[in-house]
């Protein structure tokens, strides 16, 4: 109570108290990130329905409709991914049929590039995810007639690179930069749902990292952060998305939790074996993200120790040791695609 008004004469009145006004809304403070193209390569394809829709522009799909039959998306969903990813540049939109109104989406040269990423992620389904079944596809590889497994290779030795075998420094582009607001904390609380229609590696693979957080939790242990205040630290990410995506991680096999401190019981995250092997998909991004949205300069230099040479991260076939692209991959279905109501894979020269 204001003690001026207490000594005022009775027939005073106190005065007014200036009327109320709501606070400024306080944004939330952004922070600086590294650079890193593996987190623009995230930001381009936005989350796990991204994923899937360019996934499904390989099968031909063209039309909305074509689209969100395919993956039972919903349709604001549908919208607003194919808007972004057309801003972006992996679509663009051509008629249907000459002088007709109905509009369909195209890969462009950028979208189509994503294809050696796409097969990185099926490969890590198809040796990790599949469990007895055999996995969807076989691919074949036209230009030497061999059932491919590829692999993600040194551009300069051209032989299988892992985490362990990569070491890595600053390049031209290293640093950090304000983190982009409104990026996506949000994950489905039914991971099921993208598994909607056609049998897929790269969708049982989304189920473990698909949405944004999770992926860059995954690539901060590529760079041997392993605990939870450093995670934290270098993310910028709320506490209990944190957890939720370490325990998620855990639980999936991706980390192992150990004790690293007794009290307070304190734990650490390291990547266990098929952890590790998600190395290989997340340089196909950095390497795609680098040729597109890097402009000449690369965040990382990565050297290969067994050959001692720096490269670029290439997806080849493992029979004859070239680069593979979708103009020349060829697939045999297990699955009945009728039956899930799915196209067949794409023919790029339609």
């Amino acid at each position: 109570m204001d003690t001026r008004a207490q000594n005022m004469p009775r027939a005073a009145k106190p005065i007014a108290a200036p009327p109320r006004t709501k606070p400024a809304h306080v944004k939330p403070a952004r922070y600086r990130e590294r650079n890193c193209s593996v987190a623009r390569t995230i930001d381009i394809i936005s989350d796990a329905w991204g994923f899937l829709i360019i996934r499904e522009a390989f099968f031909q799909a063209r039309s909305f409709e074509s689209f969100r039959s395919a993956l039972g998306i919903p349709r604001a969903t549908l919208t607003h991914r194919l808007r972004k990813l057309t801003k972006q540049g992996i679509f663009h939109q051509v008629a249907a049929t000459k002088g007709a109104r109905r509009k369909e989406y195209r890969l462009t040269r950028m979208g189509f590039d994503l294809y050696p990423t796409f097969i990185a992620l099926m490969q890590f389904g198809d040796r990790w995810l599949s469990g007895k079944v055999k996995p969807p596809l076989t691919l074949v590889h036209q230009p030497c007639g061999c059932e491919s497994h590829p692999i993600v290779a040194c551009s300069a030795c051209v032989t299988e690179v892992d985490a362990r075998s990569v070491a890595y420094r600053d390049g031209p582009g290293a640093g950090q930069t304000l983190a982009k607001p409104g990026r996506a904390a949000r994950r489905s609380s039914d991971d099921s749902k993208f598994m909607v229609g056609r049998p897929s590696s790269v969708s049982r693979a989304l189920q473990i990292i698909g949405d944004k957080w999770t992926f860059m939790v995954a690539r901060e242990a590529f760079f041997g952060v392993r605990r939870y205040d450093r995670i934290q630290a270098h993310l910028g990410v709320a506490p209990n998305i944190l957890t939720d995506r370490l325990s998620r991680l855990v639980q999936n096999g991706v980390f192992d939790r150990r004790l690293y401190q007794d009290s307070p019981a304190r734990h650490e995250y390291v990547l266990t074996a098929m952890g590790r092997d998600l190395y290989g998909p997340f340089i196909a991004m950095l390497a795609w993200g680098d040729r597109w949205l890097g402009k000449g300069r690369p965040p990382l230099i990565l050297t290969h120790a067994a050959c001692g040479h720096d490269f670029d991260p290439a997806v080849i076939c493992d029979q004859c040791r070239k680069p593979i692209n979708a103009g020349e991959m060829q697939y045999r279905l297990r699955y009945d695609p009728a039956v899930f109501g799915a196209a067949g894979p794409l023919n790029v020269a339609d």
